[in-house]
C-alpha cells in the first residue's frame, strides 16, 4: 500500500502518459479550429478536446512546485556531506545507484560512463562483472533527511529515468528472470519483484519486452496457469503478492510507446487486468486500473478494451470507494468513454447513478464532474439524470464551488438535461430567482459556461412568454 506523501507508481506513470496526451488534443483542437468543418459533430469534438486538455492542464499545474523546488539542488552539492556527493559529477546525489563493484553513483552520470564504453569502476578500477544498476535505498533516505532538515525538495527519483540502451549482460539477465516464471513459486515471487523494479526504473527494460512476442506471456504464466485450474474467475488460487508485483510490471511495460499495442493485443492481458481490477489487493487493484488507462491512449486500445468488459469492473471499483482506486477507475473510465460505444456502455452498467451518488457525498467531485459531462451527451443518461434529481445537486455545487471547471461541468450537464426534459426548467427558475445563479455564471464563467448559461436563460426566457402570452 502506498505511504503517505510517496508518489505512487501509477500516479507517476500516469503524469508521464498524462504530458504525451495533452499535446496529442492540442495539436488535434488547432487542426479542427483550422478546417472549415464547422457542424455539429466537430464542434463537440472541440469542446470534448478542450475539457479534457483543461482536466490534464490542472493537473500539471499540481505538481510543477516540484520542479521549482528543486532548482535549490544546486545550491545545496556545495554544502552537502562528501558521501551524499556523486564521485562522477561532484553533485547531490538525486537517484543514488550501486554498481557491480559496490560503489555508489548517480543513475545518470554512471549511466553516461558505461554508454561510452567503459567496463570498469571510475573509482576502484575493477571490471564490472555486469551493468545493472541496483537503488541504494539507505543513501538516498539519507539524502532525503538531509535536504528536509534544510526545507529542500529533493525530486522523485521515480521521474529521473534512464533512457540509454541496455547491454547483452542485461538481455541475459532479463531472459533468466522471465525463465523463472515457469518454476518454482519462490523463484516466481523473487523475480517478479526484480522486473517490477527494473521496469519502474529503466525504460529500456520496459523496451525489452517488445522484442518478443513471447516476453510478455511468459511474464504472466503465473497468473494464466492458476487462472486455467480455477473453477471460476481465476481469484481464488492467487498469491496476492505475486499478483501484485505482475500487474504493476505490466502497468510500468505499459508506458512506452511501441508497447502499448503489443500489451493490449496480447491475448489473457486485459482479462487479467479485469481479474486484478475484481479480486486483487487494493494496490494492485489500483495499478490494473492505472494500466488500462494507460493503454487506452491509443485509441484502438481503447475500443478493444470497451468490448472486453473492462468498465463494468472499473464502474464497480469506483463504486466501492477505495482511496487507492477511485482516482485510477475514474481516469480510465473518462478515457475510455471518449469513444461513444464506451460511453454507451458506462451508462448501460450504471455509471451516471455511481457517479452522481459518489458526487453528493463529496467525493473526487473534480474528476467525476468531468465524466458526468461527457456522458450527459448519451440520450440515456441524460434520462437517469432526470430520473435521479441530478438538477438540485448540480446547482448547489455550482453556487459553492470556486472551481470555474466544476461550475462549467455542471452547467453543461444540466443544459442537455434542460433541453431533453422542459419539466426541470421550474427547478432552474426557482434557482435563478433566489440566487441568480445561472446570470452570475452568464458574466464570469468560462466561455464555455457563459455559452450553455446563456442557453439555458434563454430557454427560461421563451417558457415565461409562452406562458404570459397563454
Amino acid at each position: 500500500m502506498a505511504k503517505t506523501g510517496v508518489v505512487s507508481e501509477g500516479d507517476s506513470i500516469r503524469l508521464l502518459e498524462l504530458k504525451k496526451e495533452l499535446r496529442l488534443l492540442v495539436k488535434a483542437i488547432l487542426e479542427e479550429e483550422d478546417g472549415s468543418n464547422s457542424n455539429s459533430s466537430s464542434s463537440t469534438f472541440v469542446v470534448d478536446a478542450i475539457d479534457k486538455a483543461k482536466d490534464i492542464l490542472s493537473t500539471l499545474k499540481d505538481v510543477k512546485w516540484k520542479k521549482t523546488a528543486s532548482l535549490r539542488l544546486d545550491d545545496a552539492s556545495f554544502s552537502c556531506p562528501p558521501e551524499f556527493r556523486c564521485p562522477l559529477s561532484k553533485q547531490l546525489m538525486q537517484d543514488p545507484v550501486i554498481i557491480s563493484t559496490g560503489q555508489t553513483y548517480d543513475r545518470p552520470f554512471i549511466q553516461k560512463w558505461l554508454k561510452a564504453g567503459h567496463r570498469i569502476c571510475p573509482i576502484t578500477q575493477q571490471v564490472l562483472s555486469h551493468s545493472l544498476l541496483t537503488p541504494n535505498y539507505l543513501i538516498r533516505e539519507m539524502i532525503a533527511q538531509w535536504c528536509e532538515s534544510r526545507g529542500i525538495e529533493n525530486p522523485d527519483p521515480v521521474g529521473y529515468v534512464n533512457e540509454e540502451g541496455v547491454t547483452e549482460a542485461d538481455r541475459d539477465y532479463f531472459s533468466s528472470l522471465i525463465d523463472k516464471m515457469s518454476k518454482s513459486i519462490g523463484e516466481q515471487k523473487a523475480a517478479a519483484k526484480e522486473l517490477r523494479l527494473l521496469t519502474k526504473r529503466m525504460p529500456s527494460f520496459r523496451a525489452l519486452f517488445g522484442e518478443s512476442t513471447e516476453a510478455i506471456p511468459h511474464l504472466l504464466e503465473p497468473l494464466t496457469r492458476r487462472r486455467r485450474g480455477s473453477l471460476s474467475s481465476g481469484c481464488h488460487d492467487l498469491h496476492p503478492d505475486l499478483q501484485e508485483d505482475l500487474i504493476t510490471t505490466l502497468l510500468n511495460i505499459s508506458i512506452h510507446d511501441s508497447n502499448k499495442k503489443l500489451v493490449a493485443e496480447t491475448p489473457m492481458v486485459i482479462t487479467l487486468l479485469i481479474d486484478a481490477l475484481q479480486c486483487g489487493t487494493p494496490e494492485t487493484r489500483s495499478n490494473a486500473a492505472a494500466a488500462l488507462f494507460t493503454l487506452s491512449a491509443l485509441d484502438s486500445n481503447k475500443v478493444l478494451i470497451g468490448k472486453s468488459g473492462a468498465l463494468k469492473p472499473l464502474i464497480n471499483l469506483l463504486e466501492e470507494g477505495h482511496p487507492m482506486g477511485v482516482k485510477d477507475a475514474a481516469s480510465a473510465i473518462f478515457n475510455l468513454c471518449i469513444k461513444p460505444e464506451n460511453k454507451a456502455i458506462a451508462v448501460r452498467e450504471k455509471a451516471v447513478r455511481v457517479i452522481l451518488k459518489k458526487i453528493k457525498n463529496g467525493v473526487h467531485v473534480d474528476e467525476l464532474l468531468a465524466i458526468l459531462a461527457m456522458l450527459s451527451t448519451h440520450q440515456r443518461a441524460v434520462d437517469e439524470l432526470a430520473e435521479l434529481d441530478a438538477v438540485p445537486c448540480l446547482l448547489k455545487i455550482m453556487r459553492e464551488s470556486s472551481c470555474s471547471r466544476n461550475k462549467e461541468n455542471c452547467i453543461a450537464t444540466l443544459y442537455t438535461i434542460c433541453i431533453n426534459h422542459r419539466t426541470k426548467l421550474r427547478e432552474l427558475r426557482e434557482e435563478e430567482r433566489t440566487y441568480s445563479t445561472l446570470s452570475q455564471l452568464a458574466q464570469d464563467g468560462t466561455s464555455r459556461a457563459k455559452r450553455k448559461a446563456n442557453g439555458i436563460l434563454e430557454r427560461l426566457n421563451r417558457a415565461m412568454n409562452l406562458t404570459h402570452t397563454a
